[in-house]
């Protein structure tokens, strides 16, 4: 079975690509197509994802995978900054977040669904092939949670409108722009930002090693077996090295990637599409468009639901594979789906959990809607709200991770009482 998968893997990419670079109109969503694939194989194949950032932290006491998220939002930032020095900064589409109640309410209910459903806008597209109920379950109800919170996100001052501001910022999206409060510095604020940047994350990485201390020490820490593994992994025998055994093949496309590994791919990846497309990364707003398409199979007009999410009809009308983010997404499905079955582990992670309980389906249910919804406040998810912006040096992100932080743990406690 998992030689086949494995056939069926690489039978996968070229049916894919191949196909993709004649049936797709531009390049530039083959590129899309090309950036979302490479997320979710680096997503599936470190195991790794936002929303266990607190999960993991909360039920195991492992904060691992907080501190690769800090090394991952500076290394990212210092790349970016290659693109910004010696620019207009206003040129590039910057998510530079505006700092309001809306951020910090959909902060908090992001992190509060995400929990609950545990996975966040990324991580249900890799979840779908390996844990179909759950994944899917949540990404219904996440459409629906980013639909019925478009009127708001598009018509409410305390959602547009930012508390602060700075030059840069408000040029771009509203918020704070922390080069902008170090022009001083004689490297037109970077290299200040870069090192408030990194206060903030080595701040985060010294809480989160002394949260783990203390669950050491009282004996609440039990770890991740997956990090164990991560952790004591073998390097390849050079010495004893043969192009084609089973040894190359599964360093080469089975061995998982240490979190480090996962997090130096995203920032490689985020970089890349930097550059090609003028954009960061981002998600969960498509998932709002494709509920409207589907209430469009039901007779509503593109008209109906533009008047509703003061969006554009267009916005519906556009076809799934000429919009660019849509084609993006269906790409962290493609890398997830491509992982599993070259490594040969598509059907074991399939068969984990196909079962799940009317409890769970409605739990499910609600951490979709609170994170739809949610991303509709904050004007982004965990990755439009928080890595593109924190990596775009917008202090929005640091907000956001704090209210982000305090509803996952909120709902770990609410989910401990229902189960």
């Amino acid at each position: 079975m998992k030689k086949t998968e494995k056939i069926l893997g690489f039978i996968a990419i070229i049916i894919v690509f191949v196909a993709a670079k004649f049936w797709l109109k531009t390049d530039i969503l083959f590129f899309r197509l090309l950036a979302g694939s490479g997320f979710g194989y680096a997503l599936a194949r470190a195991y790794t994802g936002f929303a266990g950032s607190v999960n993991r932290a909360y039920r195991t006491g492992s904060t691992k995978l907080m501190r690769t998220l800090m090394f991952m939002f500076f290394i990212t930032a210092v790349l970016m900054t290659a693109f910004l020095f010696g620019k207009d900064p206003a040129s590039y589409n910057l998510w530079i977040k505006p700092i309001n109640i809306g951020l910090m309410l959909g902060g908090f209910l992001f992190g509060f669904g995400m929990s609950i459903s545990v996975c966040c806008a990324s991580g249900v597209l890799t979840d779908l092939p390996q844990a179909l109920p759950r994944a899917f379950t949540t990404l219904v109800f996440f459409m629906f949670g980013v639909f019925i919170g478009f009127p708001i996100q598009n018509t409410a001052s305390w959602v547009q409108e930012s508390w602060f501001s700075s030059y840069i910022g408000y040029r771009t999206m509203g918020g704070v722009f922390l080069p902008d409060l170090f022009q001083g510095d004689g490297f037109e604020g970077y290299l200040g930002g870069l090192l408030a940047l990194g206060a903030l994350c080595l701040l985060f990485t010294i809480l989160s090693y002394m949260y783990e201390k203390h669950k050491k020490k009282t004996g609440e820490y039990s770890g991740l077996e997956i990090e164990r593994i991560q952790e004591n992994l073998q390097p390849i025998d050079l010495k004893n090295f043969k192009l084609f055994s089973s040894d190359t093949y599964y360093h080469l496309f089975e061995k998982p990637w240490t979190l480090k590994q996962g997090g130096i791919a995203l920032a490689i990846i985020v970089t890349i599409l930097m550059g090609v497309t003028g954009y960061g990364w981002g998600v969960s707003q498509p998932y709002g468009i494709w509920f409207g398409k589907i209430l469009m199979l039901f007779g509503v007009s593109a008209q109906s639901l533009s008047e509703f999410t003061k969006l554009s009809a267009e916005t519906f009308a556009t076809p799934f594979f000429e919009h660019q983010i849509s084609v993006q997404n269906f790409g962290i499905l493609v890398g997830a789906i491509i992982y599993l079955l070259t490594a040969g582990k598509f059907m074991e992670f399939f068969n984990s959990e196909l079962h799940i309980s009317k409890k769970q389906g409605l739990m499910y249910a609600l951490g979709g809607l609170s994170m739809g919804f949610g991303t509709r406040l904050a004007q982004g998810c965990n990755v439009g709200a928080l890595y593109t912006p924190i990596s775009n040096f917008s202090l929005s992100g640091w907000v956001f991770l704090v209210f982000m932080i305090i509803g996952g743990v909120i709902s770990n406690k609410f989910s401990e009482k229902i189960y």
